[in-house]
């Protein structure tokens, strides 16, 4: 766990210092040459820098494990923070495509410069390199607050992508595509914050996990050579992992002893699957015939 914990401070602080870099150079060359492209996908990473900060704070609370106030743990923290993250950004979008379109009404007054075209190079290194390393860091850490800073990573380089266009717009004598290039970085940033806060959501209404990842599940119980039905099956998001439980159907003349080691082997089986991080079994003797009316009855055969 504390491994963990170390790699997710140290991403989440590369998140903060790559944002923080792009802001004060794209932010700079925005104001100074009047572009609104640059300056649009700096505001966009006032938001990623917003974004890393409360991650930073609030994510790795969720390492704290479970306490007596806490008896299941803080996994919520994560969707919790990447939800603020996601919201954050529909925000800032809707803010951005207002002052672009207001520009494109009023006349584009930007200049262009070659230096412009440097700063847009280096924001695109910075934050390609923050996506690569933040994506490496949480293949061990699995952190959906990472996975979020990590999205947000690569839809920085797809906008300063686009706010080079409107800066090369200028360069061949068409400033407007300087406010339209704004106006695409902001509708980017929108779509981006659903896309967070729409799978967030998810693991904080204690959703179900998608029917082939139920399947699999209860499959793994059912296919136990000890287990002749399978009931009850209930799997569901408990903050960013998944819980599962079910009543396994099984010979009731079997020794108590016996039946623990069944149940046992069942709760550890189902652990090793991804994404699991708790089983509850309940055993009932295979033969009573009192849930063969239950939707979600399997009795082997």
């Amino acid at each position: 766990m504390s491994d963990r914990r170390s790699a997710f401070l140290t991403a989440s602080w590369v998140n903060v210092v790559s944002s923080l870099l792009k802001i004060v150079v794209e932010g700079a060359l925005g104001i100074v040459f009047g572009s609104v492209a640059l300056t649009a996908d700096a505001v966009h990473s006032v938001a990623d820098l917003l974004a890393s900060g409360v991650v930073l704070v609030w994510g790795r609370a969720s390492f704290a494990g479970a306490d007596e106030d806490h008896p299941h743990g803080h996994e919520r923290f994560e969707p919790l923070t990447a939800l603020f993250v996601g919201a954050v950004l529909i925000l800032l979008g809707v803010l951005l495509f207002r002052d672009a379109a207001t520009t494109l009404l009023a006349g584009p007054e930007a200049r262009y410069s070659v230096i412009l075209l440097a700063g847009l190079v280096f924001a695109l290194v910075d934050r390609g390199a923050c996506y690569w390393y933040t994506v490496r860091v949480n293949r061990e850490v699995n952190s959906t607050g990472l996975a979020a800073l990590a999205a947000d990573s690569r839809n920085d380089v797809w906008t300063t992508g686009a706010a080079m266009i409107g800066v090369l717009g200028m360069a061949a004598g068409v400033p407007i595509l300087d406010p339209l290039a704004g106006g695409v970085v902001s509708l980017l940033v929108v779509h981006q914050g659903v896309e967070v806060a729409r799978e967030n959501l998810t693991y904080l209404l204690d959703a179900a996990p998608d029917e082939a990842t139920r399947d699999r599940l209860r499959g793994v119980v059912r296919d136990h050579e000890g287990v002749y039905g399978v009931h009850d099956f209930t799997a569901f998001y408990r903050g960013d992992t998944i819980e599962v439980e079910f009543h396994a159907e099984v010979d009731g003349d079997m020794s108590l002893a016996a039946a623990h080691d069944l149940e046992t082997d069942l709760r550890e089986r189902v652990l090793a699957e991804t994404d699991v991080s708790d089983v509850h079994v309940h055993l009932d003797p295979a033969g009573l015939d009192e849930w063969e009316e239950a939707d979600e009855a399997v009795v082997a055969t």
